[in-house]
C-alpha cells in the first residue's frame, strides 16, 4: 500500500512538472528589436569572377595544366572581328506574346543582351525583334536579320 502512494505522488509531481514546462515553452519570449544600419549592408562582400585569357592571368585550381579556361577567351576590343555570318537561329519558341529565339546555343527574348560563341570568336548580341521565322539583332553596331533554316 505504501508503494502505491509513492507512485501516485510521483505521477502527480510529474504531471505538474510537465504542464509547467509546456506553458513555459508556449509563452512568447520578448526580445529587443534588431536594428540594421546601412553600415552593415555596405560591408557585404561581393564575389567577382574574371575568366583568365592566358596562363599569366590565372589557371584552373583543380586542373592546373589544363588549357580549357583559355579556349574561346574574349580579348577586349576583338568583338568587331567576329563575323555575324557565323550566327544561326537554332530554334524559335514561346507564346505569341513572349517569343524566344536560340542563336548559337544561347536563348534570347526581345531586349536581351548576351555574348555568343562563333567559330571566329565571341560576339555581343542585342535582340531587337522576334517574328515568325526570323529575328532582328544588333551586333557590331549594326542591325542584322537572321532567318530560321538559313545556313551561314
Amino acid at each position: 500500500m505504501n508503494l502505491m502512494n509513492h507512485r501516485v505522488i510521483f505521477s502527480k509531481g510529474m504531471k505538474a512538472a510537465l504542464l509547467s514546462a509546456i506553458f513555459a515553452a508556449a509563452s512568447p519570449v520578448m526580445a529587443a528589436p534588431v536594428v540594421q544600419t546601412n553600415e552593415t549592408t555596405k560591408l557585404t562582400p561581393r564575389s567577382i569572377f574574371i575568366q583568365p585569357a592566358n596562363p599569366q592571368e590565372g589557371r584552373d585550381p583543380f586542373f592546373p595544366s589544363s588549357i580549357r579556361p583559355y579556349q574561346g577567351a574574349v580579348v577586349p576590343g576583338t568583338h568587331a572581328a567576329a563575323d555575324v555570318g557565323a550566327l544561326t537561329i537554332e530554334g524559335l519558341s514561346g507564346s505569341p506574346d513572349h517569343r524566344l529565339v536560340i542563336i548559337n546555343n544561347v536563348t534570347f527574348a526581345v531586349g536581351d543582351d548576351a555574348e555568343v560563341s562563333t567559330s571566329q570568336g565571341r560576339i555581343h548580341i542585342h535582340c531587337l525583334e522576334i517574328s515568325g521565322n526570323s529575328a532582328v539583332i544588333e551586333a557590331n553596331g549594326q542591325r542584322h536579320e537572321l532567318r530560321y533554316g538559313e545556313k551561314p
